[in-house]
């Protein structure tokens, strides 16, 4: 075959014209694009080996996170405020099943950012480096509906524990992710922030306002490769705000799946996010259809 100067095109050169040519192989060189860039996708959302801090461990969706990050391969370290039995209890059973992985355990009241830094220092002693994976889970939520009845310190101990120490939180993490040019950081925010749920405007805030903090932090920190987004959960059962349906019967009545969530159905969509560096900026409502 002539190519347009007249020339017979050999083959390999038949072959690279239409496409099929890339290093050497015999293989449309669309074809090897897309599998390189899926390749690297790949590695983009790989999380085994990657070091996770999760606050709030001992509860119910905290837990459930611990386990799911866990079976993926995912070092933890574990914060509670003062439930021992259960982060001991979580911990013996996650070195149980995973001996290959680092666990670590630190008690914080995360209202205090004197406590936070100590817990930094601490991972950096017995792991050796900053989270790759900030879970921000703990949180506080006395369910108080009514403004008239929210004292002034409920309502700043729910904003220092809700919105100030996710801050904090990410300001311990974010030069070692912007360093490796590699994060992942979830929020627990909550249907409250979207002016929804039972509890009372002082926990709404806290929610609301690190919902909005996450939208800022992302399109901030995109270009590092570090993804923020939130998830917000609604009538999650087995939590300290909610054991079970019979807790709260008129509000578990009007859930349209007729159901409360679980904890490991929070997890899903936190493992979600950060397998998928893809998404950022955004808030998840897990609500079982409530608005």
């Amino acid at each position: 075959m002539r190519g347009s100067g007249g020339n017979t095109l050999c083959p390999r050169e038949l072959l690279r014209s239409a496409g099929y040519y890339a290093r050497g192989l015999l293989i449309p060189t669309f074809l090897y694009r897309f599998t390189k860039q899926r390749g690297i996708m790949a590695q983009l959302n790989e999380i085994r080996g990657r070091l996770a801090l999760i606050t709030g461990a001992s509860g119910g969706i905290g837990a459930a996170c611990a386990r799911q990050l866990a079976e993926r391969g995912v070092h933890l370290a574990l914060t509670y405020s003062s439930n021992v039995i259960a982060i001991t209890a979580l911990v013996e059973e996650l070195k149980s099943k995973y001996a290959g992985l680092r666990f670590s355990v630190h008690q914080v009241d995360v209202a205090s950012a004197e406590q936070i830094q100590a817990m930094f220092e601490q991972i950096d002693r017995e792991h050796g480096q900053r989270p790759d994976i900030l879970v921000s889970n703990a949180g506080h939520g006395k369910r108080i509906p009514q403004v008239w009845d929210i004292p002034l310190e409920e309502f700043d101990y729910t904003i220092n524990v809700n919105l100030r120490a996710s801050f904090i939180l990410v300001k311990g993490v974010v030069e070692h992710m912007k360093a490796q040019r590699w994060g992942r950081i979830v929020f627990m925010s909550s249907i409250a922030g979207y002016g929804g749920g039972i509890n009372g405007c002082h926990y709404a805030a806290s929610k609301g306002g690190m919902t909005g903090m996450m939208k800022n932090l992302s399109t901030r920190l995109a270009e590092h490769n570090i993804s923020v987004n939130d998830v917000a959960p609604a009538m999650i059962g087995d939590t300290g705000m909610i054991p079970n349906a019979q807790a709260i019967p008129e509000v578990a009545a009007g859930i349209p799946l007729g159901r409360l969530g679980v904890p490991e159905e929070v997890a899903n969509v936190v493992t979600m996010l950060v397998t998928t560096g893809y998404m950022t900026g955004q808030s998840l409502l897990l609500a079982g259809g409530l608005k």
